[in-house]
């Protein structure tokens, strides 16, 4: 956010442009909008602008908000270069992607294909599995924590099979099941003698 250099007199860091009626109104509207959607931060810059409108000097607001004075300094800056624009949150840009829409497209249709048609021998999809695949396919290296967050960003989930034994006689266990594990909770605890 741009940063004004020249220092103003007390009280009027924000000039008359900013403190119209249509201003103060959309000023308003953002402190509103704030608490309605529960966004501390921009409720508490909204609320600090206001103020220091108001007549409320920089270090009672600092107090009342629970911020640095310096914070509430930057926000009038923001606020007089940028108006509203200045006070609300924006989302971080962070890293640009290191698969293209065109590569994760890919990926999903191969994922999909199963890891047969992919050329792998395991009939069930692993992390290392599909870690290994971006990095033959697309020459990208994932560490294996984030290889399941990209494929929850694909819209896949993580699938756990369930764990049977294969020569396990099924209507025995149903029948342990109904009235062995019963019978085994039901009884008593074991008297301890003194």
């Amino acid at each position: 956010m741009p940063v004004i250099a020249a220092k103003t007199k007390k009280g009027q860091a924000i000039s008359a442009a900013r403190k119209t009626a249509a201003q103060l109104r959309k000023l308003a509207d953002f402190i509103a909008d704030a608490n309605k959607r529960k966004d501390l931060d921009e409720w508490r810059r909204g609320r600090a602008i206001r103020g220091y409108i108001d007549g409320r000097s920089v270090i009672s607001l600092a107090a009342e908000l629970g911020v640095q004075r310096g914070a509430i300094n930057k926000w009038l800056q923001w606020y007089e270069a940028e108006g509203i624009a200045g006070l609300s949150t924006g989302k971080a840009p962070g890293r640009a992607p290191r698969l293209s829409d065109q590569q994760r497209a890919e990926l999903a249709k191969t994922i999909e294909g199963g890891p047969v048609a992919a050329g792998y021998q395991s009939g069930v999809w692993t992390g290392p599995m599909i870690r290994d695949l971006i990095e033959q396919r697309f020459g990208v290296r994932y560490h294996k924590h984030h290889v399941p967050r990209l494929l929850n960003q694909m819209g896949f989930s993580v699938q756990r099979p369930r764990k049977r034994l294969a020569r396990a006689d099924v209507e025995r266990q149903a029948n342990w099941l109904r009235t062995t594990l019963p019978a085994i909770k039901k009884r008593p605890a074991p008297a301890v003698e003194s």
